[in-house]
């Protein structure tokens, strides 16, 4: 399938089976580079959105914020998208960025009944949307069930409407499926994973069809990658 913007898409890529291998053209010492963007996102996670992380908010909070975009991929690239809400994204998208095969991410806002809405906006929880990602992968090289395994590690599902010190609605766990394909897998790795024993307590994540994504403020996109906190890629 061909977007407007020229992007190919393959339907129904992701694997609904837990995955016992790296991945489709991968080997596990490349699936293992991820594990260095969990640590980060733990690390942001306990620490909060609100927390210091070493440089000044740019003047103009509000550039870039609340719109719907497409990001602009190779013409020549099959991808498809994702949705993931994990409380405080700038350590959630720095995780997701550490993947090998994942060529593109954003940040915003999703989930909620506010049309275009602000980062003051969604911080008073009254718009309905959570903190997301949206990441853009070539399910040749890493599939959608493996994006859902660096999504289990990199929070709690058992908190309800909070990560850590961030507190609200707005950091709840979620999973925005974007078709049926995706839905079964989410659904089918959280029973998987409630039934691991992993959690001792009930896990609350929140699986429903993505709605209209709204992309955060531009200060907030990579925003510990900005500041040395994180790099794009493993090397």
């Amino acid at each position: 399938m061909r977007t407007k913007h020229g992007v190919t898409r393959r339907a129904g890529a992701a694997i609904l089976s837990r995955p016992t291998q790296a991945g489709p053209g991968r080997t596990r010492t490349q699936w293992n580079r991820g594990a260095a963007g969990l640590a980060i996102c733990l690390a942001v996670a306990l620490a909060g959105c609100s927390a210091p992380v070493g440089a000044e908010t740019p003047l103009d909070e509000t550039a870039g914020a609340g719109t719907q975009t497409e990001t602009q991929l190779s013409k020549e690239t099959t991808v498809e998208q994702a949705i993931f809400a994990a409380g405080c994204f700038w350590g959630v998208e720095a995780a997701f960025r550490q993947v090998e095969g994942v060529t593109e991410t954003e940040v915003g806002y999703s989930g909620g009944h506010t049309e275009n809405p602000t980062y003051k906006q969604v911080c008073t929880g009254t718009t309905g949307h959570a903190e997301v990602v949206r990441v853009f992968f070539e399910p040749a090289k890493v599939s959608y069930e493996q994006l859902l395994e660096v999504f289990w590690n990199c929070h709690d599902p058992t908190q309800l409407n909070r990560q850590g010190p961030d507190v609200g609605t707005q950091y709840r766990s979620a999973i925005f499926y974007l078709n049926d394909e995706q839905a079964r897998a989410a659904e089918e790795s959280k029973r998987a994973l409630a039934q691991s024993g992993r959690y001792p307590r009930k896990i609350v994540t929140q699986i429903a069809p993505a709605g209209p994504f709204y992309r955060a403020e531009e200060y907030h996109q990579q925003y510990l990658e900005k500041r040395g906190r994180a790099s794009c890629r493993v090397p």
